[in-house]
């Protein structure tokens, strides 16, 4: 089962060494793991995705909180969460294509952010599924290099129910 983990830390140096080896101690696999300074500087927030049993992830929580620069741990719910992941792809794309190729990343609202002679580069922004839908689509033309920021999610306010993306 896939899980979502919003972690608050002190920003101290190590920090993320030490949790990440707390993981892999326990055998968890860790899908995606971005790390960032909070509104408040001296804290950071780790977004860990992670796939294991339930009890295992309750364990690791547990073992989480005896780390001293741990403060909040928050298994985010998947149905309740607003989450956006970020990709650059650079894209095989000559003269005859780049038309076609533009298109497709209006209609998926990317951005494009470098091309040269052969290639074009593709800044994609959404949930984890709009980026897999469009580095697939994107294969159709020769994928060069993808790189992917990981998700970063928060939980959403419990009274807004006014915009949903």
């Amino acid at each position: 089962m896939r899980h979502i983990l919003s972690v608050t830390v002190n920003n101290q140096p190590a920090v993320l060494a030490r949790i990440s080896g707390l993981f892999s101690r326990r055998n968890f696999n860790i899908l995606s793991l971005n790390v960032g300074e909070t509104e408040l500087p001296e804290y950071s927030r780790m977004t860990i995705v992670v796939e294991g049993n339930t009890d295992t992830l309750e364990q690791v929580k547990k073992q989480l909180y005896k780390l001293i620069d741990v403060i909040k741990i928050t298994e985010l719910n998947q149905s309740n969460m607003i989450e956006r992941d970020m990709a650059i792809v650079k894209v095989n794309c000559g003269k005859n294509q780049r038309g076609q190729v533009i298109q497709v990343v209006d209609v998926f609202r990317g951005k494009v952010v470098d091309f040269s002679l052969d290639t074009i580069t593709i800044e994609i922004t959404g949930d984890e599924n709009k980026i897999n839908a469009f580095i697939e689509i994107m294969r159709d033309f020769g994928i060069k290099e993808v790189v992917r920021t990981g998700l970063v999610a928060m939980d959403r306010e419990m009274n807004n129910n006014v915009l949903t993306n």
